[in-house]
């Protein structure tokens, strides 16, 4: 099948991450894929440079603009997206139309409804959730979102919890599935590093060590949970914290690792490229989760477990969908964070079931999780008349 994926995102990151996992599951299944990306954006080609800077270019230069003027150059996209799809429609008319929703996005939508084509959005924001950015447009935001979700041919959402809110706000909405984060297991398989030499190079060698990758955002809880555990950690002699990634609480952690003397037990190496990622968690023996929201898939989540790193995370529905407690991680009550630090110093001195966690928690990724698992959910959307 002939299917064109569609996205108005800067394709770096998270989103990049989740594109190029899609895309090649689906050539792995024998689909043909074109990627139309946002003018500038190439997530299939991401830099090392891109991923660490996370600046530049026009979708950088757009971002920055006022709410109410973002939001119309968001509306008048259609008009970019419809001239587009009409020059791709001419040269290589698709069978199938996959596209990562964004909000005031229709064209594709009403575009593939006129050309009678099976169109699935995959959802991963709405108008219904808090959003990084604030909307302005609100109202105008729900009801063309309402107006896509009961039109597409298929929805697919990253959680139980999103598709609940979206079916209580809008009704009848169009078929769906839910569809976690997953992925790539060759690329985060443990195998492939030399864990004591890499612990080594990085001074961590001898002690047992408990991660977090991520941005350093109010909402991940990075900041309060360092601030929690700091004056607990002599209690634990041989634990060691890495945290990688940067954001806007990152200065207040490295002020706070400043004044209570921990630089020797807490490493901040910032934000690494994606390809890196892997070779931090092969450093980890377990991981942490401080904080989440109610309807979002960690990325970070699928890729510790596939490295075989259990993780203590919060028990939001849509972490509570992939950890079963005890068993592929471990969980505590959403918001107390006294539990999170108490359940990080239990485990630093139980080696034995660390073991036996991360172990079940990548069986677990490689039979449900990975991301030719997510590209047979979404097909399973696709009309039986549809062309193959």
């Amino acid at each position: 099948m002939r299917i064109l994926y569609h996205h108005r995102t800067r394709g770096r990151h998270v989103e990049g991450v989740h594109i190029r996992g899609i895309v090649g599951a689906l050539r792995e299944l024998g689909h043909r894929v074109d990627v139309m990306s946002f003018p500038g954006a190439d997530p299939e080609h991401e830099t090392a440079a891109a991923t660490s800077s996370g600046k530049g270019g026009l979708a950088g230069v757009v971002t920055k603009l006022p709410g109410v003027v973002f939001e119309m150059l968001e509306l008048l996209y259609n008009l970019v997206t419809l001239a587009r799809m009409g020059r791709a429609w001419r040269t290589a008319p698709p069978q199938l139309i996959y596209e990562r929703y964004s909000l005031f996005l229709f064209a594709t939508v009403w575009l593939a409804r006129r050309r009678g084509i099976p169109l699935v959005l995959e959802i991963n924001d709405s108008a219904l959730v808090t959003r990084v950015r604030p909307l302005t447009m609100r109202g105008l935001a729900r009801r063309i979102e309402r107006w896509c979700f009961r039109r597409a041919t298929g929805l697919v959402f990253i959680s139980t919890y999103f598709r609940d809110i979206a079916v209580q706000a809008y009704g009848d909405i169009a078929p769906s599935v839910v569809s976690p984060n997953a992925v790539d297991l060759p690329r985060f398989d443990p195998a492939r590093f030399d864990r004591e030499r890499l612990r080594a190079e990085r001074g961590l060698a001898g002690r047992t060590v408990c991660g977090h990758i991520g941005v350093f955002a109010e909402w991940h809880g990075v900041d309060g949970f360092v601030e929690a555990i700091a004056h607990r950690l002599e209690s634990v002699p041989d634990l060691a914290l890495v945290f990688v990634g940067d954001g806007k609480t990152l200065p207040a952690v490295r002020e706070l690792i400043a004044t209570r003397g921990l630089a020797d037990r807490v490493l901040l190496p910032g934000r690494v490229p994606h390809d890196e990622v892997a070779s931090w968690i092969a450093c980890m023996d377990y991981a942490v989760l401080p904080n989440s929201n109610h309807y979002g898939s960690p990325m970070k989540l699928f890729e510790f477990m596939g490295m075989g790193v259990a993780v203590v995370a919060p028990d939001y529905a849509p972490v509570a969908e992939v950890i079963a407690d005890g068993r592929t991680g471990w969980l505590f009550p959403r918001g107390d964070a006294a539990a999170c630090v108490e359940r990080v110093l239990e485990l630093a001195q139980r080696a034995d079931e660390r073991r036996r966690v991360g172990d079940a928690a990548r069986d677990y990724i490689a039979s449900e999780r990975q991301w030719r698992n997510n590209a047979e959910q979404l097909l399973t959307l696709v009309p039986d008349g549809a062309p193959a």
